[in-house]
């Protein structure tokens, strides 16, 4: 890739998967500078001239021990004004993990649309492009968007992760929740094109009030089969233990678990480490902390998805197709 028309940047926070990425690319990332102040507020500011480049900022937007959420989401938007002010010919959000994509619709009176509100606040910084991976709601996060919004998919990672798992035994591909059955038809079919054979599907009845999760029916057939269940992410982890004992309750001989995004809060240690749970698969959009996961390190498997953002930059920057890129993902 010429490097003399792009420019690629990476929050310190997420400097390791933005090196991985740029390992791809056949590029070194672009020199920033973030400085704290005493009381709080910070700086951040390019140390390469970008006036007049494509420039990508690459930056999942997860809290950590280090800083929060809205720490992350605050100093990429102050970024991303800047590169704007500076000149940039076109700037681009990269953010393998979306902040507050969950919320995309009114499940109670007054409750905000922080996926719309979200979007907003990157358009007021005047980017010109956003990329994300395998958010909650893909339908409500290109509907929030009024600028070009691409959603990679990490399914084919997926595919190639199972596909030894199931070579040899009778599979059933399970939603943790009725909201979760179209992104796991998509995984199943596509699981079903690489073992060349038929591929079962289920879900699991889910309802959540005020916090609060109730249901236990599993609507399909997983009895005698090895069930993988899937999701865009896991947080706490209760929803996936509560899949998979439903699972082993109705008699499936396995359970395995997958999810694009690794949050795990406090309690998913202790959560996942349900025996029922064989095995977990997340990718790298957001870094597990192996410390705070000890209990489950040895069933964690990590994907990487660094590859997969070195092509969506890629063919970005040159005009290439994304259809062929999500097509084959």
């Amino acid at each position: 890739m010429n490097n003399t028309d792009i420019a690629v940047f990476s929050l310190n926070s997420g400097k390791d998967f933005g090196e991985q990425v740029c390992v791809h690319l056949h590029l070194a990332l672009s020199a920033h500078e973030e400085r704290e102040f005493e009381d709080g507020e910070h700086k951040i500011r390019p140390l390469v001239n970008v006036r007049g480049k494509d420039v990508f900022v690459i930056q999942s937007l997860h809290g950590d021990a280090f800083q929060s959420v809205n720490d992350k989401l605050c100093r990429m938007l102050f970024f991303l004004g800047g590169l704007r002010d500076a000149s940039a010919a076109r700037v681009t959000a990269v953010m393998p993990y979306l902040c507050y994509a969950r919320k995309d619709r009114r499940t109670k009176p007054r409750d905000p649309l922080t996926t719309r509100y979200v979007a907003e606040l990157f358009e007021a910084m005047g980017i010109d492009h956003a990329v994300v991976l395998d958010v909650h709601n893909p339908a409500a996060f290109h509907n929030a968007w009024r600028i070009p919004a691409e959603h990679l998919e990490a399914k084919k990672l997926f595919v190639e992760h199972f596909a030894p798992l199931a070579a040899a035994r009778e599979v059933v591909v399970v939603s943790p929740d009725a909201g979760g059955v179209k992104r796991v038809e998509e995984f199943r079919l596509a699981l079903a094109d690489k073992l060349g054979r038929d591929v079962h599907n289920a879900f699991i009845e889910k309802y959540r009030s005020a916090g609060v999760v109730t249901g236990h029916a599993c609507v399909g057939d997983v009895a005698g089969k090895t069930a993988i269940i899937l999701d865009d992410l896991i947080s706490s982890g209760t929803t996936i233990a509560r899949a998979a004992e439903a699972c082993v309750a109705r008699g499936a001989v396995s359970v395995y678990a997958g999810a694009t995004h690794g949050v795990f809060s406090s309690k998913a240690n202790e959560a996942l480490s349900n025996p029922a749970i064989a095995g977990i698969a997340i990718t790298n959009s957001v870094p597990p902390s192996l410390r705070t996961l000890d209990r489950i390190q040895n069933k964690l498997s990590v994907l990487d998805v660094s590859g997969l953002v070195a092509s969506a930059i890629e063919r970005i920057h040159s005009g290439g197709s994304l259809v062929e890129l999500l097509g084959s993902s």
